[in-house]
């Protein structure tokens, strides 16, 4: 009698689910076709509804999949023969599946908002990028149902397992792109890392602000703000770009955004001024409003011809357009909304002496572009690090010792500074402003910030401080603007700032 190890074991084969497999194959092909192109007819509520669900789905198949990869890591580099088709068939189903929901709300949400995303190179090859990575996952699952069936070499399975989860990550990184913009995975990388992928490694150094220039250091704040986030580089809405000058000007899909010296033609102006339940209205339901001090700045630099760079001496400036720039937030990167709005004059100012314009242009030298005089009859400095970011750190803010005592307003956003830095900013009695977002910063700092009197506007952005620090600023008489978006402060820490500084306005980004 033959031995029962012997027996071959008789395994049920899957015609059941190869045939559905490449039936949904077929649908997932057809479906671009059946759709049509997006933007042409208005859709009902219902697709933009499933539609977004799309962000939910989308982690579900990418969860499976690296569940997956990782198991036949396991299997290859285990102690079963790499030719064993060991691990369990419901998980690479329950990614297959998956995928294909997560693609359908993907299309209906791309259909959805067809005015949005038709044209944006990012958003249709991450459409693509998604449907290939579904019809792949698909016959994945097929082959894999296969081998397990025939007891076979699972290396053409492998083959396709791998290659699956290629295209799901170039498609997941396109999708990253269009939520976060095209920068996000590489913002914070590496300079090695950056330069690889061709990323620039900072921004145009910044001008001063004794004489700023309109556009990009009064009007480009503004539309950072408020429309930026929207309208950049990987998620343009309607075609419109607003993080560049020559993009703002060129427009979108429905013309010129401005109409230089006619602002009550220009698109951007006509849909801010819309009712806020208009469906064109800009910002979009649940984004921050332009301000009518934001709003008359715009319309005054448009009607005078929408340059980029003029400065502000250059241009006739009413009283109404002083006032309503002096209640800007100091988004300035080498000032303050005062000194534009006010540019000192020589007989105001005690100009700065010879030691200490020594001290500048040996600092100018080290760190082009980021240390400026407020003006030439100014005393004050500016300290600017957005051309430096990722360079620098503890050790390079601590070469600036001797100009310390005389900052005005200090721009340390994106750098490595930590507490360390912050804590050699206590000289700095006069210091304004100071940007520390997206730091290494903690409440330790809040200690040092607390010794500047003058401080008027602090920037806490994607920092860690915390409701037991910010709730200490309260002892800054003078604090106007604090800006805490993506920070743990809660929202009753908050609300009992406010009560002690009823004067501050402090931005969460909600």
């Amino acid at each position: 009698m033959a031995d029962s190890d012997s027996i071959p074991v008789r395994r049920r084969r899957p015609f059941a689910l190869t045939f559905f497999g490449l039936l949904a194959i077929g649908g997932l092909v057809a479906m671009p076709v059946l759709a049509g192109k997006a933007g042409e007819g208005e859709m009902p509520d219902i697709v933009r509804f499933i539609g977004h669900f799309h962000p939910v789905l989308l982690h579900l198949p990418i969860g499976a999949f690296i569940l997956v990869l990782f198991q036949e890591i396991g299997a290859i580099f285990g102690r079963k023969s790499a030719t064993t088709p060991n691990t369990a068939l419901f998980p690479m189903f329950f990614g297959a599946a998956t995928s294909i929901l997560a693609v359908i709300a993907g299309f209906l949400l791309f259909h959805g908002h067809g005015g949005d995303y038709a044209g944006n190179a990012i958003a249709e090859r991450h459409l693509w990028g998604g449907l290939s990575f579904a019809i792949i996952a698909v016959l994945t699952f097929i082959v894999k149902a296969w081998t397990v069936a025939l007891a076979a070499n699972p290396a053409w399975y492998r083959l396709l397992l791998f290659t699956s989860v290629g295209i799901m990550s170039f498609a997941s990184h396109d999708g990253a792109s269009l939520t976060h913009g095209s920068d996000y995975l590489t913002k914070y990388a590496p300079e090695p890392v950056r330069r690889m992928l061709g990323e620039e490694s900072g921004k145009p150094a910044a001008k001063s602000a004794g004489d700023p220039l309109v556009y990009a250091d009064i009007v480009a704040p503004i539309l950072e703000r408020r429309c930026v986030s929207c309208h950049k580089e990987g998620k343009s809405k309607g075609k419109l770009r607003m993080d560049t000058f020559e993009m703002l000007v060129k427009g979108g899909s429905e013309g010129p955004s401005i109409v230089a010296g006619k602002s009550s033609e220009s698109l951007i102006v006509q849909r801010i001024e819309l009712p806020k339940d208009d469906d064109e209205h800009m910002p979009p339901d649940g984004k921050p409003e332009v301000e009518a001090h934001e709003l008359a700045v715009l319309k005054w630099w448009i009607d005078n011809g929408a340059g980029s760079n003029k400065r502000l001496s250059d241009l006739q400036v009413p009283a109404e357009i002083t006032a309503a720039i002096a209640k800007l937030s100091p988004a300035m990167p080498a000032g303050d909304k005062e000194s534009a709005a006010h540019p000192v004059k020589p007989e105001t100012a005690n100009g700065p002496d010879e030691k200490l314009k020594s001290a500048v242009a040996g600092l100018s030298k080290e760190f082009p572009g980021a240390v400026s005089f407020e003006s030439q009859e100014s005393p004050m400095v500016s300290f600017t690090a957005v051309s430096l970011r990722g360079k620098f750190d503890d050790e390079a803010f601590g070469k600036l010792g001797t100009v310390i005592p005389h900052f005005s307003t200090v721009d340390l956003s994106a750098t490595k500074i930590t507490d360390k830095a912050v804590a050699a900013l206590e000289p700095a009695k006069k210091l304004r402003m100071v940007r520390l977002s997206e730091t290494g910063i903690t409440d330790s700092a809040i200690e040092t910030l607390l010794k500047l009197p003058e401080l008027e506007s602090v920037n806490f952005y994607g920092t860690k401080v915390t409701d037991a620090g910010v709730l200490k600023l309260a002892a800054l008489p003078k604090l106007k603007h604090l800006y805490l978006w993506q920070t743990s402060v809660t929202p009753d820490a908050i609300k009992a700032l406010k009560e002690k500084l009823p004067q501050c306005e402090i931005v969460t980004g909600s």
